[in-house]
């Protein structure tokens, strides 16, 4: 089980990145093949710890595992949510999340005390800070560009995350597992890396989670128990209170709403992608759960919440009205099936 395990976890999620990107090839959006990217990451991870049970670890090994990994992987499959709702107010959203990542990296800086890393997480917040603030402002005033703020951040954090990855000493024998599990851990890393995981991957599974969640709540019959409006027309301190407003707002909506959901899955006129993104925010979920007990040294679930992320993940693309009911073949014109004609969501 221990190769098998990340075998088909490297395997399924290699699938779904051939998967996005024929979609990509058919459609050209952009939040697609951003997608296939982050899958390839999420497949190469767990093929290198596929690769490191049946051979055992190695230097290259330990920091490709951790790069596409720990680094990569959630950072680009959020940022293709991002590109996906780029057209409505989860802009804010975002904002909040990049901030907030930015706030847990000097916290963890300051639980972990990382030699000579104070001066990198304080630099990490501004960053942050400045991110979230640009992504904020373009949202308010309705512009469609903030995705190409998140995406130029997310490329330059790629970029400073291989470099460091690629150079960074590492103490010998170069790499570590946990001797119980052996599940790898990231102790051997400097803390200029480790730092740019809750910045990264926090950021990302965050709104990829956040972000199946509002598309599920586009998608549904609403039921608007907590009235709020974010137009950006109203007075300032009407806007900022719908905003604070908003945040128990959607998501007493939300649940308020699932009933009525729920009627309409059983009499077959639920809109597809409201189940298939509920599934890929569970699989977003579990990937994030994982990842946090491998940081608290609990690495026994590691790879079984990668496997069942995947798995959820998987399942919610093929749910989606692209894959499952037009039954056309990958990287070609041949189609088997007719897509079902499927109303328009309601405005949030």
């Amino acid at each position: 089980m221990e190769v098998i395990l990340p075998a088909l976890t490297s395997l399924l999620a290699l699938a779904m990145a051939l998967g996005l990107l024929d979609q990509w090839r058919e459609r050209r959006h952009s939040f697609q093949l951003v997608w296939a990217l982050g899958m390839l990451f999420f497949g190469v991870a767990a093929g290198c710890e596929a690769l490191a049970a049946a051979g055992g670890w190695s230097e290259d090994l330990y920091r490709t595992w951790y790069l596409a990994g720990a680094v990569l992987t959630a950072g680009w499959l959020g940022l293709g949510t991002a590109l996906l709702l780029g057209r409505t107010r989860f802009g804010y959203a975002f904002a909040a999340i990049v901030l907030l990542g930015g706030i847990i990296t000097v916290l963890t800086q300051r639980r972990s005390q990382f030699a000579d890393a104070d001066g990198v997480a304080l630099l990490y917040l501004i960053a942050a800070g400045l991110v979230a603030l640009a992504i904020a402002v373009e949202t308010y005033f309705q512009n469609e560009r903030w995705p190409l703020i998140a995406t130029l951040a997310m490329a330059v954090a790629s970029v400073v995350a291989v470099i460091l990855a690629a150079t960074v000493p590492l103490a010998a024998p170069g790499y570590a597992v946990d001797p119980a599990t052996g599940q790898p851990v990231a102790d051997l890393f400097p803390g200029a890396l480790r730092l740019l995981t809750p910045l990264t991957n926090f950021t990302g599974a965050m709104a990829l989670a956040l972000g199946a969640l509002f598309s599920a709540y586009v998608f549904m019959p609403k039921r608007r128990v907590l009235p709020y409006s974010l137009d950006p027309n109203q007075s300032g301190d009407q806007f900022i209170f719908n905003l604070v407003i908003a945040i128990v707002a959607l998501p007493v909506n939300f649940i308020a709403s699932l009933p009525g959901a729920i009627v309409d899955l059983l009499r077959g006129r639920l809109h597809s992608r409201v189940p298939a993104t509920l599934l890929i925010a569970a699989g977003s979920f579990v990937a994030a759960a994982g990842d946090t007990l491998n940081r608290l040294d609990i690495t026994g679930p590691f790879a079984i919440a990668k496997f069942i992320a995947v798995v959820l993940l998987l399942a919610g693309f093929l749910v989606s009205i692209e894959a499952f009911r037009e039954f056309r073949v990958p990287f070609t014109g041949i189609r088997l099936g007719r897509r079902r004609q499927e109303a328009e969501p309601e405005p949030t």
